[in-house]
């Protein structure tokens, strides 16, 4: 249509996409956006037929349409460009023409010089020649004559379609500078708006409450309102009490062995617990222009663009790595268990768990420097200790080991790697998780999922997991297939739903798995031939087992980055830390203060040291003559990199040497990154 009214779409600039079996989608690349639903599969592909059939014929009515000047109009500028471009082609073909008459003047003269030359008495094999000589040059006469009419043909040609390339040409570009202009605009309304609802007066009692410990800015930035990203119908309200909903975050079986686990999960001794921080500095309002940042960042790896603190929460990768273990208990449950199918149950609720402190992070945590380490040592508290190393800058790879006295050992290495779409931002963790229960020698290992951030530009950045994870025993062959479904808008099923199958080596399928990688998992034996977890009793067929809740967050959380109580301790400095630890980088701890000035500033410092680092690397390696080898020479301290006796991938393995020099206090191998 020449004039549109609001909600309609030009189907000659449209995107039209399949979401899956029956679910469609049609957008102008812009805000408005219509998301259709078939009741068959059948019936979505005739739509899908009809309409790129429709797209088609309004493509080729468009290139078709006169130049009215009512649609899609050329700048000046442009139209002068081209009319000189034709200009000077036209200039060319008159060139070439006059060249053409030149020739066939001279070719007749030629022509004629040779036929006298004929005429003439001459031997019989100068004749030959002459003949000879007088066929070619009638040759090149045509030859030329056909070159220059293809010219001719070819300029006419250009003329007929130049106004239709013109003017699809221009109106490409006009849709690109629209987008941007329309896309930039709107980041800056969402931006003002927010600003402008928080300095409101409190009334009707209701206000945005400040921090009294705080830095004296104790607004909510951009990020910090409900990010949570809900479908209407699936809103729900959750019971108040249960025996299983206080601070615990799972347990076992029946309301009965309740009161018996929730002993289980409390420390063993009240005086043995550090007395470990509940707050830090609320986060402060700064304010940030997201799109003229993320604009130029489209198909890039954001590990290698300079990003300012304010995209960050105050903790490093390394830290966030180690939040993998906030739920460490599932593991101790599973040393316990007899039955090697039962323990992968438990596994499989460790591995889910990792994901529940992300629903709310929506903040990037801070690139680790190359050499950076981060140690949580809860031995008293807790029965394990961890250590966190970068071992790789590009791509940035981290290697984790932790082990417990309950008899579990957790390995991993984690390479990963990030994508701005423009619309959302894709994070995709490479490597494998390795996890080891020494009684049985069972042997588990894992990958994880795709974590997505939706509406990065304009809207509430909600995030979701999605993707399938293979968790194997490689003594027994017992597998647990999870699946995390993405979020669609059409489902009827209750958002971040995670399902999973437990089988043997054989495939027989002994545990169902069911829930949400945000709040609780449960799990289901298929028959009732199936042994029982622990302190369980006995059961019938397709009774529910709670295999793990999430733990609740702390008071006042949406002030302080959505932390969990475990995220608050991390990055609080203790005694006897390494000079690479990530409590000592200035950059985060004025970050984690609320100085975000003074941060982006020392970040920049960082960053550019890491850099001469690196040049000096390379500049001994080609002293050494190891030439133009890719692969940075920088060797981890406390890990190895070698190849893995289960899987055969090349990781890098703890050398355990660590804790004996924390113990001594031995840091002279630690290089100085900070």
């Amino acid at each position: 249509m020449r004039h549109t009214c609001r909600g309609t779409i030009n189907l000659a600039t449209a995107n039209i996409s399949v979401e899956d079996s029956c679910n469609f989608v049609i957008s102008n690349g812009g805000a408005q956006t219509y998301h259709l639903k078939a009741s068959t599969e059948v019936e979505r592909q005739r739509w899908i037929t009809a309409l790129e059939l429709a797209k088609a014929r309004a493509v080729k009515m468009q290139a078709e349409s006169d130049d009215s000047g009512d649609e899609n109009p050329s700048s000046q500028a442009d139209k002068a460009e081209i009319h000189s471009t034709l200009r000077a082609l036209s200039g060319k073909v008159e060139d070439l023409g006059t060249c053409n008459d030149l020739i066939a003047k001279h070719g007749t003269a030629l022509q004629r010089s040779l036929s006298e030359l004929e005429s003439l008495r001459l031997p019989q094999d100068s004749s030959d020649k002459i003949k000879q000589v007088n066929e070619r040059a009638t040759l090149f006469r045509i030859t030329s004559n056909a070159m220059i009419n293809a010219c001719r043909d070819f300029m006419t040609l250009a003329e007929s379609h130049s106004k239709r390339w013109q003017r699809a040409l221009q109106y490409e570009r006009d849709q690109r500078l629209r987008l941007e202009e329309t896309l930039e605009q709107l980041a800056k309304q969402h931006n003002h708006l927010e600003r402008a609802f928080r300095v409101l007066p409190t009334e009707g009692g209701v206000g945005v409450s400040k921090d009294p410990c705080g830095p004296g800015k104790g607004d909510l930035s951009d990020e910090d309102d409900e990010n949570e990203f809900f479908d209407a119908p699936e809103i729900i309200s959750s019971s108040s009490q249960d025996c299983m909903g206080h601070k615990r975050s799972g347990s076992n079986i029946s309301a009965a062995s309740c009161d018996i686990l929730e002993e289980q999960n409390r420390p063993h001794s009240e005086d043995a617990r550090k007395e470990r921080r509940t707050r830090i500095p609320h986060k402060p309002n700064y304010s940030l222009n997201l799109w003229s940042v993320m604009k130029n960042c489209i198909g890039k790896e954001l590990s290698k663009i300079p990003m300012p603190v304010n995209f960050n929460e105050p903790l490093s990768m390394l830290q966030r790595l180690t939040e993998d273990l906030e739920y460490y208990y599932l593991l101790d449950r599973a040393v316990q268990c007899e039955s090697a199918l039962e323990q992968l149950c438990l596994v499989a609720a460790f591995t889910i768990s990792s994901y529940s402190t992300t629903v709310s992070r929506t903040s990037k945590p801070f690139n680790p420097l190359l050499g950076e380490t981060f140690e949580l040592d809860r031995m008293e508290e807790c029965g394990y200790r961890s250590l966190c190393e970068q071992v790789s800058h590009h791509p940035p790879a981290a290697a984790h080991h932790a082990d417990s006295r309950q008899g579990w050992t957790l390995r991993q290495e984690i390479k990963i790697t990030s994508k701005f779409r423009g619309k959302y931002l894709s994070v995709m963790p490479l490597g494998t998780i390795h996890c080891i229960v020494h009684n049985s020698g069972n042997h588990y290992s894992w990958k994880k999922v795709t974590t997505t951030v939706h509406n990065i530009i304009v809207g509430k950045l909600w995030i979701d997991q999605s993707g399938e994870i293979e968790i194997v025993n490689h003594k027994t062959g017992d597998k647990c297939k999870l699946k995390f479904a993405p979020y669609s808008y059409f489902s009827r099923d209750v958002a971040r739903k995670v399902t999973g199958e437990v089988m043997d080596a054989s495939g027989r399928l002994h545990f169902t798995l069911s829930g949400t990688w945000d709040e609780r998992m449960e799990c289901s034996p298929v028959s009732s031939s199936s042994g029982n977890f622990e302190n369980g009793g006995e059961r019938a067929p397709e009774t529910k087992t709670l295999l793990w809740r999430r733990n609740p967050l702390p008071k006042n959380a949406e002030y302080m980055y959505y932390f969990s109580e475990l995220a608050l301790t991390l990055n609080a400095p203790e005694e006897g830390m390494a000079p690479t630890d990530s409590r000592r980088r200035p950059d985060q701890r004025l970050m984690e203060n609320g100085n975000w000035d003074e941060a982006n500033l020392e970040k920049q410092r960082l960053e550019e040291k890491q850099r001469i680092s690196r040049r000096k690397r390379e500049a001994e390696r080609e002293k050494a003559g190891e030439g133009e080898s890719p692969v940075d020479p920088y060797k981890p301290l406390w890990f190895d990199r070698k190849m893995d006796p289960v899987t055969k991938e090349m990781t890098h393995i703890f050398r355990g040497t660590y804790w004996d020099a924390k113990e001594r206090q031995d840091w002279n191998g630690c290089p100085d990154i900070f």
